[in-house]
This record gives structure tokens, sequence and C-alpha cells, in this order.
């Protein structure tokens, strides 16, 4: 393990409209997974350069690099315990990590056959256990008491994504494959559906409210369908075009369409924001089916997001996605991790039409 530094207070950048906070000293390689810890604004950044590192965020945007830890390949995914005194982290070298900041001690607490590509805390009424999915097909859970997995679950293709908002679970596979799980009963699909989209799922973010519970799902082809769970709610599910671009004013059947990388749900009002390999994200309200707010953020790829605990901070970072492949991936390509200070009315449900 190692610091960053003394604190240093970061720079606005004029490239985006809202002045939001360019953070120093970040990954040297592409970065993959942003969250931000539920119960302090502790911001973890997981990359391509093998490393996660840790992030203290001040009341007025400043950022002070607090620590790192690294894996032996690319990390993938990164998530919080509960109490958010520990960071957990998989990669490509096909273990979960875990960080306890309080020691700063990192300890391997994972393993499959081949990459961990998500990893996910689920707080359960008996406690904190970790799931891992992986592109080895299993997804496991782990109780980090104990070196073995409690269970291991086969997935019918590679892990791409999933999700988690007790007790609801979604896994998006290849192939198109979602397999629902209710964690009362973990072992067991509780529903499996093929994507409501034609293309490759590229996330999938779960959100329960009073009545309901469901996800959206996107894709490589520029798309995002919110999905509810049971059948009862089944007419509030659909789909929107998101992340394109037409090529002419004239010509709306002939877009650019680009990936929908993350998406993530605002944990204080339920709305949530979209981001693309177009460089932009957008905030959205599903109840009302309308967007809220645009920004344009740079010419380059917008690789991950996550909002803070109380959806103050909206972080997003600016970096190659892998959506063309190693050949994209260019000299000078633009690395940035970007703090955005939520207004409450970019974010704040509209009334229903």
């Amino acid at each position: 393990m190692a610091f960053f530094g003394a604190a240093s207070t970061s720079t606005t950048t004029a490239a985006t409209q809202e002045k939001d906070i360019e953070v120093p000293e970040i990954p040297t390689d592409s970065i993959s997974s942003l969250a931000f810890s539920p119960a302090a604004d502790y911001l973890a950044v997981g990359s391509w350069d093998n490393n996660v590192r840790l992030y203290e965020v001040g009341a007025n945007g400043q950022t002070q690099g607090k620590a790192i830890y690294g894996h032996q390949g690319p990390v993938l995914s990164i998530c919080w315990n509960k109490e958010g005194n520990r960071a957990i982290s998989g990669g490509a070298d096909n273990a979960a990590r875990m960080f306890d900041i309080t020691t700063g001690q990192p300890q391997q607490v994972a393993q499959h056959d081949a990459p961990i590509k998500v990893v996910k805390w689920i707080e359960t009424p008996q406690g904190g256990i970790l799931a891992t999915g992986s592109w080895d097909k299993t997804l496991k859970y782990w109780d980090l008491r104990t070196p073995n997995p409690v269970a291991t679950v086969q997935l019918p293709e590679r892990c791409y994504t999933m999700d988690v908002q007790y007790p609801l679970l979604v896994v998006g596979t290849a192939e198109r494959h979602i397999q629902i799980y209710n964690l009362t009963n973990p072992t067991s699909p509780y529903k499996t559906i093929t994507s409501p989209l034609k293309w490759q799922t590229r996330v999938v973010s779960c959100f329960t409210n009073s009545s309901s519970s469901g996800f959206a799902v996107g894709s490589i082809e520029g798309r995002v369908a919110i999905q509810y769970v049971e059948d009862k709610d089944s007419s509030n599910n659909f789909s929107f075009k998101c992340h394109r671009k037409d090529q002419t004013p004239s010509s709306k059947d002939q877009s650019l369409v680009y990936a929908v990388n993350d998406i993530s749900f605002h944990p204080v009002h339920g709305t949530f924001s979209t981001c693309g390999s177009d460089g932009s994200i957008h905030y959205w309200d599903k109840d009302a089916r309308t967007r809220l707010k645009s920004f344009e953020t740079a010419p380059a790829p917008i690789a991950a997001t996550t909002f803070n605990r109380n959806g103050t901070i909206f972080a997003y970072a600016i970096s190659y996605d892998w959506s063309k492949g190693h050949s994209g991936m260019t000299p000078g390509h633009p690395n940035k991790l970007m703090l955005h200070a939520c207004k409450e009315d970019e974010v704040k449900r509209r009334p229903k039409k």
C-alpha cells in the first residue's frame, strides 16, 4: 500500500458546462469502476492499471488521495461493505481483494477460474455477504470469515454485469441472458429472461420502491430498458433510445449508435443517469418517462459513474471504454475523473404527465 501524497485542491475545467471538478493524481490507465462509500465521501476507483485508489472528497469538492492497493491484473469492479470501512474489488487476476481502511491492509477474499467481472456487497438480515460474478460462468457468495464460498451458482453464460437491491439481485450475461434472484433463495433464479434489448447487455442497475422492484438494462446499441420483476407491473416496462447522434439533421434513420456504459440510480429521488461511448451523460425520470438533463462532457467515452450516499455528488470517469477494442486505445486518449455537484432540479422527479 502507498499513499498519494499531500492533499491537493483540484481545479475546475472549462471543458464542462457545469465547471465540474477534475480530480488530480488519477490512474495511469482507463478507469473501469467507481463506488462511493455508504458511510462517508470516500470514492473508490478501479483501473486497468491494476490498482484501486481511494480518495476522500471534501465539502467543496477538493480531493485527497488516501490509499492505493493492487491486483495482479486490471481491476474490473469495486464496491464497499455496509459500514464503509472496507473496499472490495474484483479483477482480471481472477481474485477479489478487500482493503480495510482502518488497518491499511489488503487481503484476497475470493477466487474464480476466470476474471471477476463484478463484485457486489449484499446486506442481509443475517449479515453481510459478498457476491462475485465471473467470466467462468459462475456466481459465488462469500462469507468473508471463511475462505470458501458459501454457495456457487452456475450461470448460463459469462457474467457481464450484476446489481443488487436486497432482496433483488440481477445478473446480465453474454448472449443476452438475464437471471433474476430473490435473495431469500439465492441459489435458484426467481426468473430467467432474455434481455428486452436486441444487442449485447452492457449494464444492469436495480431499483426498488414501495410497491415494486425492477431494473434498468443498458446495451451496446444505445438503448435502455426499464424492466419490472413481477408480471403485475409488466405494463410499466418500456425501452428508449439514448446515446445516439444523427449523422445529418434530416436523416434520423442513419444515427451513430453508442454503447450505454453505466446506469446509476439517485439514492434519494430514484431518478437515474446513463453515460455512454458518445461522451454524454443524461439524467432520467423513469416514472414520468422524461429526460431531466443532458450534458456533453468530452469527445471521449464516459466509462463509469456513481452518486455519493446522499446524491449531492456525481462522479464520472472520462476514459477509454474498449468499445472499439484494442485498436481504439490510441495514445493521448483522455483519462479524467470528474466530480459534478448535483443540483436539486437536475435530479428530482417530475410530476407524471
